[in-house]
C-alpha cells in the first residue's frame, strides 16, 4: 500500500441483481442489438439449461455487455468488473450485480465471490481475457481458470461474439454500425465433466475453444467498413515496420498506415485487409503483423536483451472516488526480472516490484483519458496507471513482452 487512502472493498459480497433495475439493462441493450441486427445461435446449449452456471465471454468492446445481457435473459447474473468501471457509479453497478477486481492480480476475494454467486443459484459472468482484444484475436488465458472451473462444479457455457472488434476496435473506439453482429452460445462442460476432468484438460479445452479472429470473420462475411478514418489508431498495435524493421515510427491517417522511417505505406481496405501502396505487401492480415511483432519480442526475451525504462506520470486508483495524480514523476523499468516502479507519493518514497512470475499479462490503454498511452499495474489494494514520458516506446510491446517473459519463466519451471 503506497498511501493510507480508503481501499476498494474486494471482499464485499455481490448483491443479487435488483429486480427493479434489470429492465433498465434490457432497455440499454436490446434496442442497440436491434439496430445492429444482432443474431445469436443458441443451438449449442440445452433448452432446459438453468442457473447456476459459469458464462465465459470473449472480449472486444462495450458491445459485449449488451450481447451478454441478451444471452442470459431472463435470468439473474453477477459480473466481474475491473475497479475503473466503478468510478462514480459504484452503488449502481453493485445494484445491477457487479463485483470488483483488479486486473491481472492474484485476488482470492473474486474466487470466493464466485462461489457465493453459485450458492445463490445465479449466473457468473466472466471475461477471462481480462481486457479488450488488441487486434480482434484471442488473448492469453490465466492458468488458474481451470482450477476455478473444477471447484465450482457447475456447467460452463461459452459466449463467442463476432464483429465487435471491427465495429469498435480498441485502437479507434466508436460505432461503425457493423451489421449483422453474430454470436453463439455453447455448453462447454457439464457440471459432471467440470468436476471429473483434470485442471490441465480443462485449460487445454479452454485454449482450443476461446479462439476467434474478427478480421477473418469480416472478410468471410464480406462486411465493409466504409468509414474514411478506419485505419486511424492502428499504428498503436502495429508499431514496428516490416519493411525496414524500425520500431515506434508507424503512423496512421484516415485509411493509411505509414512508416515514418522508410516511408512505406499500406492502405486498409473496406474489408479490413492491408495492401502496400508500393512494393510487397508483407502482411495483408492485421493479426499476422501483430503475431510477427510478438515473435520479434520473443527473440529479445529468449536472448535476454529485452529492456525498457522511462520516467512516468503516476495515477493511483485506490477506490472508486477517482484518480490520485502524483505530483512527481516516477521511474518504471521492465526487463528480464519484471516490472519495478519507484516514485514519491504524499506518504513519501516508495518502490513496487512485479516479478515475472506475478504477471502472465498486463493491461494497457491507448491515450487514456487524453493523457497518453499507459500501462496499468495492480496490487491487491491499488491500481497504478503509468504514463511513460518517452516518445520512442509502445505499450503494445510492453504487453507482449510481459506475456513472453511469463511464458519463458513457466518453461523454465
Amino acid at each position: 500500500m503506497i498511501d493510507n487512502d480508503k481501499r476498494f472493498d474486494l471482499t464485499r459480497r455481490p448483491k443479487r441483481q435488483s429486480l427493479l433495475l434489470r429492465p433498465i439493462t434490457w432497455l440499454v441493450s436490446f434496442p442497440y442489438l436491434w439496430l445492429h441486427r444482432a443474431k445469436m445461435n443458441r443451438s449449442g446449449v440445452p433448452s432446459d439449461l438453468k442457473p447456476p452456471y459459469l458464462l465465459l465471454c470473449n472480449h472486444n468492446s462495450a458491445t459485449d455487455f449488451r450481447v451478454m445481457t441478451k444471452a442470459v435473459f431472463p435470468f439473474r447474473a453477477n459480473y466481474v468488473v475491473a475497479i475503473d468501471g466503478f468510478i462514480g457509479f459504484e452503488w449502481l453497478l453493485r445494484a445491477v450485480g457487479c463485483f470488483g477486481t483488479r486486473k491481472f492480480s492474484r485476488n482470492l476475494a473474486v474466487v470466493k465471490n464466485m462461489f457465493h454467486i453459485r450458492n445463490n443459484g445465479d449466473i457468473i459472468i466472466l471475461y477471462p481475457e481480462a481486457r479488450y482484444s488488441l487486434c480482434g484475436t484471442q488473448a492469453v488465458l490465466p492458468d488458474s481458470l481451470g482450477k476455478i472451473i473444477k471447484r465450482l462444479n457447475i456447467p460452463v457455457v461459452t459466449l463467442m461474439m463476432h464483429g465487435h472488434h471491427i465495429n469498435s476496435p480498441f485502437w479507434n473506439k466508436g460505432d461503425r454500425f457493423v451489421r449483422p453482429l453474430k454470436s453463439e452460445l455453447n455448453l462447454l462442460f457439464t457440471a459432471k465433466e467440470a468436476s471429473e476432468l483434470s485442471v490441465q484438460e480443462i485449460n487445454k479445452t479452454l485454449a482450443e475453444t476461446i479462439v476467434y479472429d474478427d478480421f477473418a470473420w469480416q472478410k468471410e462475411n464480406k462486411i465493409k467498413i466504409r468509414k474514411r478514418t478506419r485505419a486511424e489508431g492502428l499504428h498503436k498495435v502495429l508499431y514496428q515496420c516490416p519493411a525496414c524493421l524500425v520500431e515506434y515510427q508507424m503512423n496512421s491517417y484516415k485509411s493509411t498506415l505509414q512508416c515514418g522511417a522508410c516511408g512505406k505505406a499500406w492502405e486498409m481496405t473496406a474489408l479490413g485487409e492491408l495492401v502496400a501502396k508500393n512494393g510487397e505487401t508483407e502482411f495483408s492480415h492485421i493479426p499476422d503483423w501483430y503475431e510477427w511483432e510478438r515473435a520479434n519480442v520473443r527473440r529479445e526475451v529468449e536472448n535476454g536483451t529485452y529492456s525498457f525504462e522511462s520516467t512516468v506520470k503516476v495515477w493511483s486508483l485506490p477506490n472508486t472516488k477517482g484518480f490520485i495524480k502524483f505530483p512527481e514523476l516516477g521511474h518504471l523499468t521492465h526487463n528480464m526480472n519484471g516490472f519495478t516502479l519507484t516514485g514519491v507519493s504524499k506518504s513519501g518514497p516508495f518502490t513496487n516490484d512485479w516479478p515475472v512470475r506475478a504477471l502472465y499479462s498486463c493491461h494497457i490503454e491507448y491515450n487514456y483519458k487524453g493523457a497518453g498511452d499507459c500501462v496499468d499495474l495492480n496490487t491487491n489494494d491499488d491500481t497504478l496507471y503509468l504514463f511513460p514520458q518517452r516518445t520512442d516506446f509502445s505499450v503494445t510491446k510492453i504487453s507482449l513482452a510481459t506475456e513472453e517473459l511469463y511464458t519463458l519463466e513457466a518453461k523454465k519451471s
